[in-house]
């Protein structure tokens, strides 16, 4: 009975080292944004000043745009979960740094930027490997459903995560919910000492060959026809769709005029739409049709924006940022599952690390090109356009649904 109903997701939690795993990387998901929401409070309280704000996000984020490839090569030599490790002892050492600084009252706005760019640092280190070592903790039927559980746990960590930090420093202060991140970091990393899992890492010392490593990453994805062509799906999407999310605050205040509570509905629709769309992959647990999913997914975001955006009516705009934020995490999440099904062992970590950049590095920087349209053109028509284009890609896309499938769907890499 419960098999039938909750499918893929219990396959894949009978896996006792994938449970484990699963385990620790949900309580730090938790813990990232607890930092995050308390590491932003802490930034606001010093100066109150939304420049800083950015700025503290920026360091936080930019790690993961350049460092993250390297990263990826990093894991393909030393080991995957050795790497994991590594990053959750950094990530604790550093929170107690700065939950120590706070009590002490020796915080700064620089200190905390710092502090931010490492902590940025740890988490981009571990990115790459977390995502590959998925592959090694279930057999290979499971992998779909393996990999869209831990996309739910992302989607609902967003969540509690900020909303446990901002119940603890109304109760105490950020220094606190600091202290217990850095608590829950140490708790992952032993629970990672209890998996056993085969590292397949090539064993080769870390020298200037890493930067040879990955330029064949990038050789292999280039000549890989399958993995090229998610690849540039999910460049397209995070160059003109997904830095909507990042200029939600003014389409809450300009097109909607809702402000705060508006920006705080419109985000949490995309995120419902993300956490029940990740549930349901899970719960479907196959490779098979995942190709044809992904290409439509690249259609449904670009419709479901475009009506979001001509509506003058919040609550229809609500309804579909819900299939925008569907769509997106299908679009996502099944990319990474073909991927992952189709790479090759010793590459994986490389490939995974380029994934991260261009499907969640990429778009800060279209961000930033769309904000400066937007003040030209409008922020409608601009969004609008990039909605446009969305069904321009899937149309190119679309005629390569049966040859891509061949490629990726494959029961072994090739």
């Amino acid at each position: 009975m419960l098999s039938s109903i909750f499918g893929g997701i219990l396959r894949s939690l009978k896996h006792r080292d994938y449970l484990i795993f699963m385990i620790g990387h949900t309580l730090a998901a938790v813990g990232r944004w607890m930092k995050r929401t308390a590491v932003g409070w802490l930034a606001w309280e010093l100066t109150g000043s939304t420049s800083w704000l950015g700025i503290v996000a920026f360091a936080d984020l930019v790690p993961m745009l350049v460092f993250v490839i390297l990263a990826g090569a990093i894991s393909d030599r030393v080991g995957l979960m050795r790497i994991v490790k590594l990053s959750q002892i950094l990530s604790g050492l550093i929170a107690i740094l700065f939950a120590m600084l706070i009590f002490t009252d020796l915080i700064t706005i620089e200190l905390v930027v710092v502090l931010s760019l490492f902590f940025g640092a740890a988490e981009a280190l571990s990115q790459p490997a977390r995502m590959a070592a998925v592959y090694s903790l279930v057999p290979k039927e499971d992998l779909s459903s393996a990999i869209a559980l831990g996309a739910a746990t992302f989607n609902a960590s967003r969540i509690i995560g900020p909303a446990i930090a901002g119940a603890l420093i109304i109760w105490t202060d950020t220094g606190v919910v600091i202290a217990l991140c850095a608590a829950i970091f140490f708790i992952f990393y032993f629970l990672l000492c209890a998996i056993r899992m085969v590292e397949t890492a090539t064993g080769q010392d870390l020298s200037l060959e890493l930067f040879v490593d990955i330029w064949r990453g990038c050789l292999y994805v280039y000549g890989h026809a399958g993995i090229r062509f998610m690849m540039i799906l999910m460049m397209a999407v995070s160059l003109l769709l997904r830095p909507v999310i990042e200029l939600m605050p003014a389409v809450s205040g300009q097109i909607f005029d809702a402000g705060p509570a508006g920006l705080s509905l419109l985000l949490g629709a995309i995120g419902a739409g993300a956490l029940v769309a990740s549930l349901w992959l899970a719960r479907r647990g196959e490779i098979a049709g995942l190709t044809g999913m992904v290409i439509f997914s690249i259609l449904g975001c670009g419709v479901s924006l475009l009506f979001a955006i001509i509506t003058s009516q919040l609550w229809i705009a609500l309804t579909f940022l819900t299939f925008v934020g569907v769509f997106m995490l299908i679009g996502n999440v099944g990319a990474q599952s073909l991927i992952q099904n189709t790479v090759d062992q010793e590459v994986r970590a490389r490939v995974l690390g380029l994934f991260i950049v261009f499907a969640h590095g990429l778009p800060a920087v279209g961000a930033v090109v769309m904000g400066w349209i937007a003040s030209v053109a409008g922020l409608p028509m601009t969004i609008g356009i990039g909605a446009l284009l969305m069904v321009l890609v899937w149309l190119w896309a679309r005629p390569q649904s049966a040859n891509m499938a061949d490629v990726l769907e494959r029961p072994e890499p090739g």
